[in-house]
């Protein structure tokens, strides 16, 4: 497979509509000038799983860009991953869509032909700047259930070294009578899309669901940067704390019998992906505690003992995530949150004051388990003040746009500075318990001995007590 960054615009036109010149774009460049036929057969499942997520998977047929190819969403585009011309679709890409897709069968949803008058403008240098693709477009559905449709639009797609559609350019565009395009892809403007993701009820209710949503969208993002081979390990453990969360304090507002079991659910996700997350911390972490020591003091083979050791953790734990996303059970899960999307799982019709409530209670339970860990000082208090601090910080997230935002924002930036200390306080913990063990395992080996590892664990210890340290010096300006 090919993996393609893709950063173009879509402009709606008639079809009177006339291309403005372009030739004097670039200073120094020229235009090349070329005509093509391009008919992409589009796969998803029946329910459009894949759109629903701004995915698109086609067989394309038709000059220099034939193969199949999967559009995949990114912050600054899309990416386009490409697979050789094929009848059957290459089990590659069928596996990187299977969470997407919900375990579903794929089938041919619509075939979409287009003349593009193709634009090349290129630099000096020979270098591709944009290019404007002048596209007639007609479509055909697969069932036949649906009318066929034909439009015109304009794609400008930016070059590698091209940050922004050339500002004279747009301006051409929009005097010629066009604008920007409501749909993000031919695909989208072909087929129905799912109901909209809104929420017509309460302010409140629209706060959560845009939480939620947003929360899911993260997971479903990082289920397919995973089955790319891509570490989004960290956000996607995040977005199903965040979630989970949200059910924990919100759930009086939530329909029980929607929601039931899928905390245990997402805290079983959570957990697989912290393994992963962990051995990633604690290797970074130890690396640099390593490299600050004067170099006489690193006794034999201690920072290649320590990776090797975590890295054989991490892969163990990545090959079992991999094997939990091909499961029934978290495909049944990835199936009930998609849903959530468009039926978010309330129960009454949920008021601001309700919100804020529940956040309050949140911030709460996090102050009084921060004095009971203060006060008893034990590792295992201080972790439950962490998890707590998580909370409410994540409930802060949710009603900042609902009410007291200012109070929201205090929160918010209080129980995230106590939440980071607290984890540095518990990565102490860890890497100290860690060093303990395999030193116990270099002591034993004959070219090595463990006086390395008790400086370590040594400094692991003192670095815990700083964050003891720093723990009541936030708390005491709360």
């Amino acid at each position: 497979m090919k993996d393609v960054l893709e950063r173009e615009t879509k402009w709606e036109v008639d079809r009177e509509f006339t291309l403005p010149p372009i030739d004097d774009l670039v200073p120094g460049g020229h235009v090349e000038a070329t005509s093509v036929e391009l008919t992409s057969i589009y796969f998803d499942t029946t329910a459009l799983d894949l759109l629903t997520h701004n995915l698109t998977l086609r067989r394309r047929a038709g000059a220099d860009e034939s193969g199949w190819q999967l559009k995949v969403p990114q912050a600054d585009g899309r990416v386009e991953v490409t697979a050789a011309w094929s009848e059957e679709l290459p089990s590659e890409l069928a596996e990187v869509v299977s969470g997407a897709a919900l375990g579903r069968q794929l089938q041919a949803i619509t075939t979409i032909h287009t003349v593009r008058h193709r634009h090349r403008v290129l630099g000096p240098d020979g270098e591709l700047v944009i290019e404007v693709d002048d596209d007639i477009v007609h479509t055909t559905p697969a069932d036949g259930n649906a009318d066929a449709l034909a439009w015109r639009e304009i794609e400008v797609e930016l070059g590698p070294h091209t940050d922004a559609v050339p500002t004279a350019l747009a301006d051409r565009l929009a005097e010629a009578g066009a604008h920007r395009a409501r749909y993000p892809s031919k695909l989208s403007r072909a087929l129905p899309q799912r109901s909209a993701r809104k929420v017509t009820g309460s302010k409140a209710e629209r706060a959560i669901h845009a939480y939620l949503t947003a929360q899911i969208d993260a997971i479903f993002t990082g289920d397919v940067a995973l089955r790319r081979g891509e570490d989004p390990i960290h956000d996607t453990r995040v977005a199903t704390r965040r979630l989970r969360s949200t059910l924990r304090v919100f759930g009086k507002l939530l329909d029980r019998s929607a929601i039931d079991g899928i905390a245990d659910e997402l805290k079983w996700y959570a957990g697989l992906l912290g393994e992963v997350r962990d051995c990633q911390v604690q290797r970074a972490r130890l690396a640099g505690k390593i490299d600050e020591l004067p170099p006489e003091l690193v006794l034999g083979p201690v920072a290649a003992r320590v990776d090797a050791t975590l890295l054989k953790r991490q892969l163990t734990a990545r090959a079992v995530v991999a094997e939990a996303m091909d499961s029934p059970r978290y495909l049944a899960l990835l199936a009930t949150l998609q849903a959530w999307q468009t039926q978010p799982p309330f129960l009454i019709r949920i008021r601001k004051g309700e919100l804020v409530r529940q956040a309050g209670r949140a911030a709460h339970k996090a102050d009084k388990r921060l004095t009971k860990a203060r006060r008893d000082r034990r590792d295992e208090s201080l972790h439950r003040a962490r998890k707590a601090a998580k909370r409410a910080r994540y409930a802060a997230e949710l009603y900042k746009p609902v009410k007291h935002r200012t109070q929201a924002k205090a929160n918010i930036k209080y129980y995230k500075q106590l939440q980071s200390v607290l984890g540095d306080h518990n990565d102490g913990v860890v890497s100290a318990e860690f060093l303990w063990r395999i030193a116990t395992a270099a002591g034993t080996a004959g070219a090595e001995n463990g006086f390395t590892y008790g400086l370590l664990y040594a400094n692991e210890k003192h670095a815990a007590e700083r964050a003891r340290d720093a723990i009541a010096a936030i708390a005491g300006h709360r």
